[in-house]
Formats: C-alpha cells, sequence, structure tokens
C-alpha cells in the first residue's frame, strides 16, 4: 500500500493532476473551450500513461 502511495506523489503524477484540475476550471469558467480541454487533456494524459507503461517495460 505504502509503495503504491508512493508512486502517486510522484512529481510527474502530481503535475499531471494539477493542470487537470487547470484545465478543468479554465473551461467551467469559460476561458477555454471544449474542444481545447479535450486537446489538452488527451495530451496530458497520454504522456502520463505512455512514462508510466514505459517505466514497467524497463523493470
Amino acid at each position: 500500500m505504502k509503495d503504491k502511495l508512493a508512486k502517486l506523489i510522484d512529481v510527474k503524477s502530481i503535475m499531471t493532476l494539477a493542470l487537470t484540475g487547470g484545465f478543468i476550471a479554465l473551461t467551467c469558467a469559460g476561458e477555454i473551450t471544449g474542444e481545447q480541454f479535450l486537446t489538452i487533456f488527451t495530451m496530458i494524459v497520454g504522456f502520463y500513461f505512455g512514462t508510466q507503461s514505459e517505466k514497467s517495460k524497463q523493470k
């Protein structure tokens, strides 16, 4: 359990969650469109899961 928590507190994980929250807030405030949000969010999630899968392959 502690190992999973330690991985969640990784810098990339924190940045991914912070960016996601920020872009959700900007979308709700009407600062960016839904289409812009979808593009940005897809890139963030793709990068996050891409690096996580690469880590597991190297082990």
